[in-house]
């Protein structure tokens, strides 16, 4: 320390030697290395107004953005065009540009709406995309179904959409309401899987007065292979002056009803085998 004090002293010195080595290019490091100077203070005195060499100078990686950023707000670019031309943030062109004035638009209302309309476009021609390519992978995961699958995926499917015993409704038998076709569809392979024949079925459509009824029990009477004419009379949804119908596209047909005469034992057997599929869901430990 005593050496550190001595050296110090003579302050002007040490100077003379700072500033001749600042003046061959060393760092200040250097400079703290050579002359034994570990008090910054001091350091920074030693070569007061001496500035330091070029390459020990930070560059500055964004001053090239920077000049182009102004430049681009020049010829009329927004904030968002500038950020996404440059990939930087929307904060730091706002920094580099702030003084510049205000461009004027480079196309009308009408334009920029068509600009914008065309890129919401894209956008969802995009997302359609990703959601079809989503659901397209999903489907071919599951590939063909084997009878235990298809048998289990039925008793869901009715679970959720059939008609269900009550303690004070005694109604064990089969009867099933949907008005998606594919649905229907499984319904009906379920029930070829149990061994139900056609003849056992009972189809009916139940569907608003105001729609085109005919139309809807020729439409079901086709998907599910029977002539019409052996469907039970339809059911109309009567309307009332609060009725706030949704459903009134080309494609709405109403509900189909699917009975299955003499049904109790399979009735019984769904039942049980819902259960049984809670029971999996949650084994005990």
């Amino acid at each position: 320390m005593a050496h550190a004090h001595s050296k110090y002293a003579d302050f002007e010195g040490l100077r003379e030697q700072a500033i001749a080595l600042r003046r061959e290019g060393c760092s200040l490091r250097q400079i703290r290395d050579a002359l034994q100077v570990h008090n910054k203070e001091i350091l920074q005195r030693l070569v007061e107004g001496e500035p330091p060499a070029e390459w020990t100078k930070r560059p500055r990686a964004k001053d090239d953005l920077r000049e182009r950023a102004r430049e681009l707000r020049e010829q009329g670019w927004t904030y968002n065009e500038i950020q996404a031309e440059l990939g930087c943030s929307k904060s730091s062109v706002s920094l580099w540009v702030r003084d510049l004035p205000h461009p004027e638009p480079r196309c009308t209302p009408e334009e920029q709406r068509a600009r914008m309309n065309a890129g919401l476009a894209r956008l969802r021609a995009t997302q359609d995309r990703e959601r079809a390519d989503v659901k397209q992978a999903a489907a071919a995961a599951i590939g063909e179904l084997s009878e235990r699958e298809l048998f289990i995926a039925g008793v869901a499917l009715y679970w959720a959409e059939g008609s269900k015993d009550k303690p004070y409704r005694r109604t064990e038998a089969l009867q099933f309401i949907n008005s998606d076709p594919n649905v229907i569809k499984l319904y009906l392979r379920w029930l070829e899987s149990l061994g139900v024949e056609r003849e056992r079925m009972r189809f009916r459509v139940s569907i608003h007065a105001t729609a085109d009824a005919a139309e809807a029990v020729a439409f079901w009477a086709d998907l599910v292979g029977v002539d019409a004419s052996t469907f039970q009379p339809t059911t109309l949804k009567q309307h009332t002056p609060r009725t706030n119908r949704k459903n009134t596209a080309e494609t709405y047909r109403g509900c189909l009803v699917i009975y299955v005469t003499k049904s109790a034992e399979l009735y019984r057997r769904m039942e049980g085998a819902w259960y049984g599929i809670v029971l999996g869901a949650h084994p005990a430990t």
